[in-house]
């Protein structure tokens, strides 16, 4: 049974099928949104961490693109140009409800290093503990993983899953463009049922993630399988629901039954 009223430490990510319009660009209303809610979340006495994709549509966007890039070094100039952007945007609007941001930008062999590991542990507590709202992202100037192919960390949803473990959260949501994970593909069946409960993932459940996925996205259903997979064994419970109303995080944090939970491992 789903009881995240003594979640104290959080993790959302949003990916960019959310936080993007259909033509790719940025959805201003909808950050907008999310930044109030997610400030309103910490006024509570919540501590948040944001994983936010987004950083090359905001750099198509700034740069007066019609598409992205090609090439590998045109795509990481863009995500360079847009990350600045993007950190800019957020900063801008946390700062309107009094929330200080920081920048984290993570790539695999930092995680995979033991010593490198406890620093980013380290740092996540303290920026926690000094009361900002650390905003993480892949590293994608340096790192060409997550832009050539979702391997590895090489999708925010595996990275976000990565970072609730490091930042010993209590509850990771992913906010997605689709209300969960559904025994189906409810873009092509519309008597497909949403699961509200994942207490295994099993052959199965990965079958019913196999091919849902969004245009903008990088992921897909099956990457925030994955994701689960790492956060339950890692001792945090971990929902997947729409993000295409913030307000509902409040409706979450009231027990609402409201997308796909995986409770932790115990």
């Amino acid at each position: 049974m789903r009881d995240f009223s003594k979640a104290r430490r959080v993790v959302v990510k949003v990916g960019s099928s959310t936080l993007t319009h259909e033509s790719g660009l940025l959805n201003i209303r909808r950050v907008e949104q999310l930044v109030k809610v997610l400030a309103d979340i910490e006024n509570s006495g919540r501590q948040v961490v944001l994983v936010s994709s987004g950083a090359m549509a905001v750099g198509v966007g700034k740069l007066g693109l019609r598409e992205k890039p090609c090439d590998m070094p045109g795509k990481q100039a863009v995500a360079a140009i847009g990350q600045c952007e993007l950190m800019y945007i957020y900063d801008k609007h946390f700062s309107e409800y009094n929330h200080v941001t920081s920048q984290v930008l993570l790539t695999r062999d930092v995680v995979d290093d033991p010593m490198r590991k406890r620093n980013v542990q380290n740092t996540f507590e303290r920026l926690l503990g000094l009361g900002t709202i650390p905003i993480v992202n892949e590293n994608d100037t340096v790192c060409t993983e997550e832009i050539e192919h979702a391997a590895t960390f090489g999708d925010n949803d595996t990275l976000s899953a990565t970072v609730a473990e490091l930042a010993g959260a209590d509850l990771l949501v992913i906010l997605s463009d689709i209300d969960g994970l559904f025994d189906g593909n409810p873009r092509e069946n519309p008597d497909a049922k949403l699961l509200h409960e994942v207490k295994e993932i099993t052959p199965e459940i990965e079958a019913c993630a196999a091919g849902a996925g969004s245009a903008r996205g990088t992921g897909g259903m099956i990457t925030k399988i994955h994701a689960a997979q790492i956060a339950t064994a890692a001792g945090v419970d971990m929902v997947i629901m729409n993000g295409a109303q913030p307000k509902r995080l409040y409706d979450l944090f009231e027990n609402a039954e409201i997308g796909t939970y995986f409770p932790a491992a115990k």
